[in-house]
C-alpha cells in the first residue's frame, strides 16, 4: 500500500523523506502534475499528504473522501470559516484518522509544558520572526503561495504560534490583530500581532517575515511562577532554572508522521498527548481564521526583492 504526498515543494519533500525513513511505501506528485481522474481510481492508496500551496485544500480533500483514505493536511486548513466548515463536512468520520500539520506540538518544550499545571498564567507573549529572503536556498518570496492575498502572508504560515497558545490556554478568543503589509503585495500580512483573552487570561501572539535574525520565544507570567520558552534553543526557564531538551527539528516532523501512520491503521491508537487529529483541531483552524480575517492593516514594511 502507497502513501501519496501530493505536492512537490520543500515540505513535500520532507514529508517524502520521512515517510520512507519510517518505513512506509511513497509516492511523490507534483500538484502541477496531478490527474486527478486516473489518481482517484487507484486502490492502493492508503494515507494522503496534502502538501500543497494554502489555496489549493478543498479539491484533494474531495478527492480524498471520495476514496475513503485519510488525510495529512500542511496548516493551515483554511483562512476562512466557511472553508474550514466545508472541508470538515467533506472528510466526515475521515478526521478521526486524520492529521494537521501543527508538528510545533511535538517540540519538547511544549510537550513538557502541556503535561505541567499552567492553570496560574494570566499573561502570555509568543512571538516567530525571520526575514523571509533568508529562509531557504532558491527561495524567492514573490512565486510563492505565501505572497498570495487568499491564504498567504505570515499569520497563515507561521500560525504554528497560535495554535500552541490554543493548545495550552484552551478558552482563548481574538480581540484584536494589526498587521504590517508591503506596498507591493497588496492584502498580505509580513507582521502581525494578535490579541487574545479567555478565562482569566490575555496575552499576545506576533509573527513576522521582517526579523534579520531568526526569533522563537514566549514568556508565560503566572502568580506562582514565571516561565521563558527558548524554542530554537529548546530551553525553558522557569523562574531562575533553565532546562535543556534535546531537539532536532525534523524530529517534530517524524513524531507527527509517525502518529498519523498508527492512526491511519487504527482511529484509536494512542498518540501524543497534543497530537493534532483532525477530528480534534476544529477550534485551532477556527481561531486562526478569525484572527486572519480581523487584521487591520496599519502600515507597511521597507523590504526589497
Amino acid at each position: 500500500m502507497v502513501i501519496a504526498v501530493i505536492g512537490a515543494g520543500s515540505i513535500g519533500r520532507r514529508h517524502v523523506g520521512n515517510l520512507q525513513d519510517l518505513g512506509a511505501t511513497v509516492e511523490g506528485i507534483a500538484w502541477r502534475d496531478f490527474d486527478r481522474g486516473s489518481f482517484e481510481k487507484r486502490s492502493d492508496i492508503k494515507g494522503i499528504v496534502i502538501a500543497t500551496a494554502t489555496d489549493v485544500r478543498l479539491d484533494p480533500v474531495q478527492m480524498a473522501a471520495q476514496m475513503g483514505v485519510p488525510v495529512y493536511v500542511e496548516k493551515p486548513l483554511h483562512w476562512t470559516r466557511e472553508g474550514v466548515a466545508e472541508i470538515y463536512d467533506t472528510l466526515g468520520d475521515l478526521t478521526h484518522r486524520s492529521m494537521l500539520g501543527f508538528m510545533a506540538r511535538y517540540h519538547p518544550v511544549v510537550q513538557v509544558l502541556a503535561a505541567r499545571d499552567v492553570s496560574d498564567v494570566y499573561g502570555f507573549t509568543f512571538e516567530i520572526g525571520h526575514d523571509v529572503r533568508q529562509w531557504r536556498q532558491n527561495w524567492a518570496f514573490p512565486k510563492t503561495y505565501a505572497a498570495k492575498a487568499q491564504g498567504g502572508g505570515v499569520l497563515l504560515d507561521l500560525s504554528h504560534e497560535l495554535d500552541m497558545a490554543l493548545a495550552l490556554f484552551p478558552d482563548l478568543k481574538v480581540d484584536d490583530v494589526t498587521s504590517v503589509g508591503h506596498r507591493d503585495f497588496e492584502g498580505v500580512d509580513f507582521a502581525s500581532r494578535i490579541a487574545l483573552s479567555g478565562q482569566g487570561i490575555s496575552g499576545t501572539v506576533a509573527m513576522d517575515y521582517l526579523s534579520p535574525v531568526s526569533i522563537r520565544r514566549s514568556d508565560l507570567n503566572g502568580t506562582k511562577a514565571a516561565r521563558s520558552l527558548d524554542l530554537l534553543a529548546a530551553k525553558l526557564t522557569t523562574n531562575a532554572e533553565t532546562e535543556s531538551f534535546a531537539y532536532d527539528r525534523n524530529d517534530m516532523f517524524r513524531a507527527i508522521t509517525r502518529d498519523w501512520l498508527a492512526l491511519i491503521e487504527d482511529a484509536d491508537a494512542p498518540l501524543h498527548p497534543l497530537a493534532p487529529r483532525l477530528s480534534d483541531m476544529r477550534a485551532s483552524c477556527d481561531l486562526i481564521t478569525d484572527a486572519w480575517d480581523a487584521r487591520r492593516f496599519v502600515g507597511t514594511a521597507e523590504m526589497t526583492f
